[in-house]
């Protein structure tokens, strides 16, 4: 699990470089979620998910709250999801999530993206299946035992739970929400999530010791991030 978070940190790193990148990525979460359901997070789980993720990521309230009143004020405004797997330079493998108002532009700027980096887009379902659909939290704590003692009793069905640097904890991803309520009610509500979220991990990773390859890597992880319709890259390289 270790090994897990310090790829999917690397993957989040790059795909939070640019600060208007994650807040525009949580804007459209957002009113998605609110839209989707009553515009109150104690009224919807989803939305309380959402902006519970947004706040560890540093998103300001005002971005939030403005996503919210876009939901109230009946914007028609839609996004519709999609996935692109794909393989890139040696064993490396790329799970492009998305949210679009144009599915024909978002697939162009995608391919372009993996054609410049001779790298190739597979079919649904080619790449997913080498990763884990879980709920990941990281956070630090000096009581781990405790932590896994009151998850069990509230019946979370605890994936892993890993003591290395930080607390690495993996549940089932429908358990997220309430989850995050034991943790928080053990760990008092003003604790710190460094990983908060539901996410991909790759079941196994690989190194690009080739140079080129590497660069080659990095220039698709670039220039998938920099498509304003990309919201989550996942990936299984450790190196990078």
């Amino acid at each position: 699990m270790g090994r897990h978070y310090e790829v999917r940190a690397a993957s989040m790193q790059k795909t939070a470089n640019a600060k208007a990148k994650v807040y525009s990525r949580f804007g459209k979460e957002i009113y998605l979620a609110a839209k989707a359901g009553l515009p109150d997070p104690e009224m919807n789980v989803t939305l309380k998910r959402v902006i519970a993720q947004a706040k560890s990521n540093q998103v300001p309230a005002d971005v939030i709250s403005r996503a919210i009143d876009k939901a109230k004020g009946g914007s028609t405004d839609n996004y519709d999801s999609a996935r692109y797997e794909g393989f890139g330079p040696g064993q490396s493998t790329i799970i492009v999530d998305c949210l679009t108002d144009n599915v024909n532009r978002t697939i162009a700027d995608v391919r372009t993206a993996f054609n410049r980096a001779k790298a190739k887009i597979g079919v649904n379902g080619s790449v997913s299946f080498m990763y884990d659909h879980v709920g990941l939290f990281v956070f630090d704590t000096q009581d781990s035992e405790k932590i896994l003692e009151s998850l069990l009793e509230n019946e979370i069905d605890v994936i892993d739970l890993e003591e290395d640097e930080h607390i690495n904890l993996t549940v089932a991803p429908n358990q997220f929400h309430e989850a995050r309520d034991v943790l928080d009610t053990v760990l008092g509500e003003n604790v710190e999530y460094l990983v908060n979220e539901i996410t991909l991990l790759p079941q196994s990773t690989c190194s690009l010791d080739n140079p080129e390859e590497r660069e080659l890597f990095v220039k698709l992880i670039t220039m998938l991030e920099d498509v304003d319709d990309v919201q989550n890259v996942y990936h299984n390289v450790e190196n990078v």
